[in-house]
């Protein structure tokens, strides 16, 4: 129980990465976080991979193949009712793609002013460090005249207090 209590402790104190899109996550896509819209969507991401595209190649040749040969006459040669599928197929894609499209732009263009606020903080963030150490650069450079003002001064009682403790000696050697 304590390794899991400390594994986590870790996880939760670490900054997400993406703490900087937080603040557009209630953006809301135009169409929807319902169920439909991310079916929809997940559908439409799968038409471009190679799983759909091997699996209907693999359904076309069955289809073909079987009404060429003559073991089921559903759809025999010019193949009308393949044809109408694939019509079928291509009015509900093209929707579907557009719309994964489009959520997909929503998305980045959250991410992309995140980015930009990100950026704008670090170059604010930049720009207080700079008058920082300017104004830090000016007050050391003020110290360092003070204290060469105060060596020079040190300097001249040095030799004033020497001065006067030579002339000290000088009347009391010239006393006796």
């Amino acid at each position: 129980m304590e390794s899991t209590t400390s594994a986590s402790a870790p996880l939760t104190s670490k900054k997400h990465h993406f703490r900087f899109h937080a603040k557009h996550a209630h953006l809301t896509p135009v169409f929807g976080n319902d169920w439909f819209a991310l079916k929809a969507e997940g559908f439409a991401r799968f038409f471009g991979t190679p799983v759909f595209l091997v699996a209907q190649t693999v359904i076309v040749g069955v289809w073909i193949a079987l009404n060429a040969v003559g073991i089921f006459h559903f759809d025999v040669y010019p193949f009308i009712l393949l044809n109408l599928a694939f019509s079928l197929q291509a009015a509900y894609a093209a929707p579907l793609i557009l719309l994964a499209q489009t959520r997909q732009a929503d998305r980045d263009k959250a991410h992309a002013d995140a980015d930009a606020q990100h950026r704008e903080a670090l170059a604010r963030a930049s720009d207080q460090r700079q008058s920082l150490a300017a104004a830090q650069t000016a007050t050391l450079l003020e110290l360092m005249q003070q204290n060469t003002d105060l060596t020079e001064v040190t300097r001249a009682l040095s030799e004033r207090i020497e001065s006067l403790t030579e002339e000290v000696h000088r009347r009391m050697t010239a006393k006796d």
